[in-house]
């Protein structure tokens, strides 16, 4: 009787044991949040880019290892979606731990596992021809609308993938044996996108396909916006790629994409999409060139490393004249892109602007403009503080002028951050996807000069 008791203690406390090293295991990831003042700029810098990698780690959506759509720290979701995987926030994500592989912020074990887990999940997914939906459920891999008619492939999300996957090959491919076959994994993602089958038998890529609603969406993309790495990835598939002729016809709309105007003393080259005169949001200087080297990048349209230094200080210089003379603009608190906006969500820019700023619009810039970037960072960390800063970095948007202040992320303004910083301080994205022999060949299809 006495050993049966004494078994009994003994497996209760080792239940008891095991539960209570789950909960530590949960609950590993809990970063000191007392702002710290006087640190360098690498030492800032370091951190922003670290406890922003997190929302890639730790927050990732955890059947899947994916990226969230969207992270709220007070755990209400009014669309239900906390476990909803964004398909562009996921390749980011991709990017992001990539370079946390890199950092040490995880090891390369912890790395190489992650990136298995989430390729497995993508490869299983649903697609479309090769693409992914812009919403998956992180628990089923199941498509979830964007939209009614948008319930099918995404071209646009999916290059953001690509992209991702390309890099992922690029840092494996010469590995050890698990690093080569995840190498082969993403490869093979990768060239099973059919770009060719967007094209709709015409020199354009169209952003979706349902196959409940086929071509009914009716979006042709032509440029200039945030959606250019989706033809460099067309033009650069091995297995299903399209001809320069979509491009030029298609993209740069047979030569229309090219102008001149000056905005804020800047000059620039580029029509943008749906503004006159104007700039647009500038997440569309980060999401195609997260691996798309700007640097020395041309063609016959543009310089893509002038047009995005000229487009973030127009940017950065609209915010200190600022206009409309909103609370809290200035030197120190400038970026206006999409994000969380005070009613819903906006792609701010000067044509509208309602006084939210984005941390991501300054800090994803940084290789473009990297003390006023700098500036921005330092003003956010130590003024405003536990207002703007948690822990996975500083939250989507805020508004001085409004006095709102929400504790939310969204994937795709987080991925873009770590990605940013990390190319400003090492060029490791961009090495690695100019790298690329295939993405070599599409950028000489379609006549860019650039810096393997």
């Amino acid at each position: 009787m006495k050993l049966i008791f004494r078994n009994f203690l003994l497996l209760s406390f080792t239940l008891f044991t095991l539960s209570s090293c789950a909960q530590r295991e949960k609950q590993t990831y809990n970063p000191d949040l007392t702002i710290k003042k006087n640190l360098s700029d690498i030492e800032l810098l370091d951190l922003v880019q670290k406890q922003t990698f997190q929302y890639f780690w730790d927050g990732a959506e955890p059947t899947s290892g994916a990226g969230r759509e969207r992270f709220h720290v007070d755990n209400v979701y009014p669309e239900n979606d906390k476990n909803t995987v964004a398909t562009g926030a996921t390749g980011f994500g991709l990017m992001a731990i990539l370079s946390g592989i890199d950092r040490g912020y995880v090891t390369q074990k912890e790395g190489l596992d992650r990136l298995n887990k989430i390729l497995d999940f993508l490869s299983k997914a649903d697609r479309f021809h090769g693409a992914w939906p812009h919403w998956i459920n992180g628990e089923t891999g199941k498509v979830r609308p964007f939209g009614q008619k948008d319930n099918g492939g995404d071209l646009v999300e999916t290059s953001f993938v690509a992209q991702a996957l390309i890099c992922i090959n690029e840092y494996y491919k010469n590995g050890a044996e698990p690093e080569k076959a995840l190498a082969k994994k993403a490869d093979e993602l990768w060239k099973g996108i059919d770009f060719n089958w967007f094209r709709n038998g015409q020199n354009v890529l169209y952003w979706h396909w349902s196959p409940a609603y086929k071509w009914e969406m009716n979006f042709p993309v032509k440029g200039y916006n945030e959606c250019l790495i989706m033809y460099v990835m067309a033009a650069s598939s091995p297995t299903h790629g399209v001809p320069a002729e979509v491009y030029h016809e298609g993209w740069a709309r047979n030569g229309q994409i090219k102008t001149n105007f000056n905005f804020y003393g800047h000059p620039f080259t580029l029509d943008y999409q749906g503004q006159k005169n104007s700039v647009g949001p500038l997440f569309w200087a980060h999401y195609s060139y997260l691996g798309l080297n700007p640097r020395g990048l041309k063609d016959r349209y543009a310089d893509y490393w002038e047009n995005n230094v000229n487009h973030t200080l127009a940017i950065h210089d609209y915010c200190v004249a600022n206009p409309k003379k909103f609370k809290g603009y200035g030197e120190n608190s400038w970026g206006l892109t999409a994000s969380y906006s005070v009613k819903g969500y906006a792609a701010h820019n000067p044509q509208e602007d309602f006084g939210v700023i984005s941390p991501t619009a300054a800090i994803s810039s940084i290789p473009y403009t990297p003390k006023e970037s700098m500036k921005v960072i330092r003003h956010l960390y130590e003024d405003l503080g536990d207002k703007v800063w948690g822990k996975y970095g500083f939250y989507d948007a805020f508004s001085e002028q409004e006095n709102w202040y929400p504790k939310r992320y969204l994937g795709i303004d987080q991925g873009p951050m770590v990605v940013m910083i990390e190319n400003y301080r090492s060029g490791l994205l961009w090495k690695l996807f100019m790298g690329n022999k295939d993405v070599q060949s599409g950028l000489k299809k379609l006549d860019f000069q650039f810096k393997p």
